[in-house]
């Protein structure tokens, strides 16, 4: 067994190798969100209607939700680096098929493609977190990441959009994809998976395949089945399922058209609040990383008032007497939106410690799945609403509060056992006497 320690030291060169990994994951972002200042454009390009539209990001966060799992697993077993780079050509590759595609059809299949590469992106991310700094920075350098990402939706909202309406689809999609050339020099050349000597245990390959099946096949079954078992992997999942989506749909997609369409914003206007739902989500997503960081206790109050001040400005909004909000109103829902992310974040704060290093990125899989589930849902649902309703956006995005409630329900029926078995993970092994024969036996 390797005496090297657990805890890796952190240090500038840590930042740097985690820099190169974050930067893709930024990249991945902006092209990922592209799409969500180029609706309109989209529709008028491809001669579809809503649900047609939401079917891009639909078919796009299906790949992205489907792939969690399987990139967990191969960032378990291949590493940071390979997972990476492979997800960079990928997104790169489906950001230049999106900008040429002649028709809806090859359109929908390089956000597929785009949607596959930006899987492989942020696990990637927080795996590189765990193996580059010590484990008290996880909430932290968790939430950092999520910042970063939230800054590449601001370069869509910021820069593509002006670029969009200003030269047009091609050069706007095509001129973009640039970026993602731009970060695989140094993802190549300059970014190791761990610090030397802090590498994780290579597993005895004769326990790959338990139960007598094939070695790879037992450990994915394995892997899946472990992380799956423990009660903080379900409660991430959910935490994340139920904190992320809101905000999620209206960025990715329906808070372009909502805003232009049934609040009677200019698309200026409708930009600059798109542009505050990030710049909150940066906010928050510091001030969110430090408060878990020091006090763990506060990860359940946190995600539930999350959930609950979104609702009610959700709420606010959609009932609101007359057809438009007011300004003051949509400012505060923006604000509010912007603490959605944040929140999801927290979901890999109850699966981090639930799962020992070896499985940290089946684990964080399955945690994202959550709200990128939630979001590919809601998503159908609301263009499947505006076309049902004649586009009444207030009984469409009515959809994200069945949502809320499910995940809810599910986030307190989970808390008390992944808590307590979190406890008993922490609690300090009792250490046997030198007259004892062998330690006592743990308990579960």
């Amino acid at each position: 067994m390797s005496a090297a320690p657990l805890d890796p030291p952190g240090g500038r060169k840590a930042v740097a190798v985690w820099s190169i990994g974050v930067a893709v994951y930024f990249v991945a972002v902006i092209f990922r969100t592209s799409l969500g200042v180029a609706g309109l454009d989209a529709a008028d390009r491809f001669h579809v209607n809503a649900s047609a539209l939401a079917t891009f990001s639909l078919l796009q966060l299906l790949v992205y939700a489907g792939m969690q799992i399987p990139v967990g697993l191969m960032v378990d077993r291949l590493g940071t680096k390979k997972v990476l780079t492979l997800g960079a050509v990928l997104f790169t590759a489906g950001q230049v098929g999106f900008a040429l595609s002649p028709s809806y059809g090859t359109a929908l299949a390089a956000r597929a493609l785009l949607g596959c590469g930006d899987a492989m992106t942020f696990i990637s991310v927080l795996r590189l977190g765990t193996r580059w700094f010590p484990a008290r920075r996880g909430p932290l350098m968790a939430q950092l990441a999520g910042l970063v990402g939230m800054a590449g939706n601001l370069v869509s909202t910021l820069v593509l959009a002006p670029v969009l309406h200003g030269l047009g689809w091609v050069p706007a999609f095509a001129g973009s994809a640039v970026a993602g050339l731009v970060v695989l020099v140094p993802l190549v050349l300059f970014l190791r998976d761990h610090p030397e000597g802090y590498g994780p245990a290579a597993p005895a390959r004769g326990a790959a395949g338990s139960g007598g099946s094939g070695g790879s096949g037992g450990f994915v079954r394995r892997q899946i089945a472990d992380s799956w078992r423990e009660p903080g992997t379900k409660l991430g999942l959910w935490v994340h399922f139920t904190t992320q989506f809101p905000a999620m749909v209206f960025l990715l997609l329906w808070g372009m058209p909502f805003l232009v369409e049934a609040q009677g914003l200019s698309r200026t206007t409708a930009g600059g609040l798109l542009t505050l739902v990030v710049a909150s989500n940066m906010g928050f997503g510091l001030l969110y990383g430090q408060i878990v960081g020091r006090r763990q206790s506060s990860r359940i109050p946190l995600a539930l008032a999350t959930v609950a001040t979104t609702a009610t400005l959700w709420g606010a909004v959609l009932l609101y007497p007359g057809d438009r909000a007011p300004m003051w109103l949509l400012v505060a829902l923006c604000v509010v939106l912007g603490t959605c992310g944040p929140a999801s974040m927290i979901g890999f704060d109850f699966a981090r410690p639930a799962n020992p290093p070896e499985r940290q990125g089946t684990a964080s899989g399955i945690t994202n799945m959550g709200g990128f589930l939630a979001s590919m849902t809601t998503l159908l649902a609301v263009g499947v609403l505006l076309d049902a309703t004649g586009e009444d956006y207030r009984i469409a995005f009515s959809s994200v509060f069945v949502l809320q409630v499910l995940g809810v329900s599910r986030i307190l029926g989970l808390r008390g056992r992944a808590l307590a078995r979190e406890r008993d993970r922490r609690a300090p092994a009792p250490v046997a006497s030198h007259d004892d024969p062998a330690p006592a036996p743990a308990t579960a």
